[in-house]
């Protein structure tokens, strides 16, 4: 995710925030006044943001002071102005105590606010940082406004006030939330990594006047859906007005693409990543640690694979233990220019691919604009999106905000920078939800009867699908080598090697599995539903939705486009008939999958779990060619990315 959150309680962390954060991730030196300690680490000072502010006595854009963060953020929760308003109350006679209580917003609390961190993705920043000062400009001003449009979707969607016995009555603030926002450069490694902090009040306004806290559950809830958001908005809005566009890139193996504009070397966005090595390290040493870890008796403490919740827990260990101390920052030029000269001498990159990145992404966008088309089909949309989330989710239940979020992701996969209509995201979910999904809600409490809350799984079911092994128990000898691969028996250690020297087993990501489904609901949908569009949004959707070695390249010759197409790999399904569809009527023609082309796909998902099986024997496992990735094949003409090495994505820990 690109947009991280974390609370924000008075006291310690109140300190660590007001000593660090808002002075550039730096060291404050002691007894200095804040805005001196932003001039001098080379930050802009804070500013004020949110349709709360006026309830406060505060503008949009305002600076944000020092006082006015201790009171709001430090004081549990006090008036920016209590100061000013407690001596004005003094003055006016009233009591020490109701001059306190004056400047308080209702009730004092623990969680202040909650501190949300916006970062672009690795190759928009990385253009941020190598080109001039318009394409600075126009960068960060679209990190901005995508940073206030999230929060205003907050606002309406999100954030709610609990009052009342157990907090049984919400209410949305009417007035809006209050948030400060701190802009920042760099990452404790010294990378550029452009990204700013939002501290938001807890603190909003009901209707009859009274100050309440927000529930901040529902913020976190929401993350991937914001980060989703605000992902899609900072790339439609940078390529609209750079002339780019954007393209799916693995990152890693067995995990949904990662949009990244297309053009800029996948080695630059590895010469960021020094602490994702650093983290990538450790987290091998704590997945040793993990599957041979025993007890006193000398069994085995966990299971012997490492599954996905682990592994995520783990990342986080290893991203506490490897982080550095903060460096003191220096101004943005001066930080430009030696990232620059880092890059050109360390990166591998060509200088003259670094000094004109700019221009090479634009070359790059203009082949991939030239060949796909911006079409969206929200039926054809909802079936991948709603299939998706089925898989993903454990149980197959879910949320409508997994839906949103799975809806964004989609979107930007399709439209490849382009801007889209407003609301079009919550057309594809509302679309989901009334054709392929189920209400299974008992609400018990109020807060089940919300919809934001209503309980959904799938119409249908994908027992078509490979399905997932279930761990087995803890291997008794300690002189065998984990299994590969859930359900089966573990095997002898190699010659040579001492514990933990064999690649550690972990159980196959789900992504692959959701890949697969959105091609075997839409063949159990053909006949039961009636789906609208252009075929050729049947083809572009199919194309990107399916793995790549389902997918049969198109003929070089347009004129034989009719003829069946050669002999190729054996596991490619025969795409005569897809190609075909661009001049049918109807999209259910598009649909009319035969068995023989499902058993295809349920041979191919059989053939990945037997591919991670085989990689997690091997100690030194070469590049997989034929590795599934849902890619679409007129990208691979129009522009091949540079092939991504492995990593752990952008800087972690900060």
């Amino acid at each position: 995710m690109t947009v991280d959150i974390r609370i924000v309680r008075a006291g310690q962390m109140y300190r660590y925030y007001l000593r660090e954060t808002v002075v550039g991730d730096g060291r404050r030196p002691a007894r200095t006044p804040m805005r001196v300690a932003q001039e001098q680490a080379g930050v802009p000072v804070g500013r004020w943001m949110g349709r709360g502010l006026g309830a406060l006595g505060l503008a949009p854009g305002e600076e944000v002071t020092e006082a006015q963060l201790r009171n709001l953020f430090g004081e549990r929760g006090r008036h920016p102005y209590a100061d000013r308003i407690e001596a004005d109350r003094l003055a006016q006679g009233d009591s020490p105590k109701k001059a306190y209580r004056a400047g308080a917003l209702g009730r004092r609390v623990t969680v202040t606010g909650v501190d949300f961190v916006f970062r672009p993705q690795p190759s928009i920043y990385l253009l941020w940082a190598f080109g001039d000062e318009e394409t600075r400009r126009v960068i960060e001003a679209a990190h901005e406004r995508a940073i206030v449009r999230v929060l205003e979707r907050i606002e309406d969607e999100v954030a709610v006030i609990r009052y009342g016995k157990d907090g049984i009555y919400r209410v949305r603030p009417p007035g809006g939330l209050v948030a400060a926002r701190f802009r920042h450069y760099e990452a404790r490694s010294g990378r550029p990594l452009l990204h700013d902090h939002l501290l938001l009040s807890v603190k909003g306004q009901r209707l009859d006047g009274k100050w309440g806290s927000i529930h901040t559950t529902a913020l976190h809830e929401n993350t991937v859906a914001a980060s989703a958001l605000y992902n899609e908005l900072v790339a439609s809005e940078v390529c609209e007005e750079l002339e780019l566009a954007t393209e799916p890139r693995t990152v890693t193996e067995g995990r949904r693409p990662v949009m990244e504009i297309a053009g800029v070397p996948h080695e630059l966005i590895r010469w960021t990543a020094r602490r994702s090595d650093q983290i990538a390290a450790c987290l091998t040493e704590l997945e040793h640690e993990y599957v041979t870890a025993v007890d006193d008796d000398g069994e085995p403490k966990f299971l012997p694979v490492v599954s996905e919740r682990a592994r995520a827990k783990m990342n986080q260990i290893a991203a506490r233990k490897t982080r550095p101390p903060k460096q003191k920052t220096l101004p943005l030029a001066q930080l430009r220019a030696w990232w620059k000269a880092s890059a050109i001498l360390t990166s591998g990159v060509a200088a003259d691919v670094i000094t004109s990145l700019l221009e090479h992404a634009r070359a790059a966008a203009a082949a991939i604009r030239a060949r796909v088309a911006a079409v969206v089909d929200i039926a054809l949309a909802a079936v991948d999106v709603a299939a998706t989330v089925f898989v993903m989710n454990d149980g197959g239940r879910f949320h409508r905000r997994h839906l949103l979020a799975e809806a964004r992701r989609h979107l930007a996969l399709v439209l490849r920078g382009r801007r889209r209509d407003l609301g079009l995201d919550d057309q594809v979910v509302a679309a989901a939800i009334s054709t392929h999904c189920l209400d299974i809600s008992e609400p018990k409490t109020i807060r089940g009867l919300e919809a934001g809350y209503r309980l959904y799984t799938a119409r249908w079911s994908l027992s078509d699908l490979p399905a997932r092994r279930r761990p087995p128990g803890p291997a008794p000898d300690p002189d065998r080598q984990p299994p590969a691969d859930p359900g089966e028996p573990a095997a002898l250690r190699p010659p040579g090697q001492d514990a933990g020297e064999w690649e550690i087993p972990r159980i196959p990501l789900q992504y692959d599995r959701a890949v697969l489904a959105g091609a075997v609901v839409r063949e159990k949908l053909r006949t039961t539903t009636a789906v609208r569009g252009r075929a050729y949004d049947v083809v572009a959707h199919q194309q990107a939705a399916m793995p790549e070695q389902l997918l049969a390249p198109e003929p070089a010759d347009p004129e034989h486009d009719d003829q069946e197409p050669k002999a190729g790999r054996g596991d490619a399904i025969d795409m005569t008939a897809l190609r075909a569809l661009r001049e049918s009527r109807t999209d259910i023609e598009a649909l009319d999958l035969t068995a023989d082309r499902l058993c295809r796909i349920r041979e191919a998902g059989t053939k990945m779990v037997n591919d991670a099986r085989a990689r997690a024997h091997r100690t030194t496992a070469p590049a997989d060619a034929d590795a599934v990735r849902p890619v679409r094949p007129d990208d691979q003409q129009a522009h091949r990315p540079q092939q991504p090495a492995p990593h752990r994505g952008r800087e972690a820990g900060h």
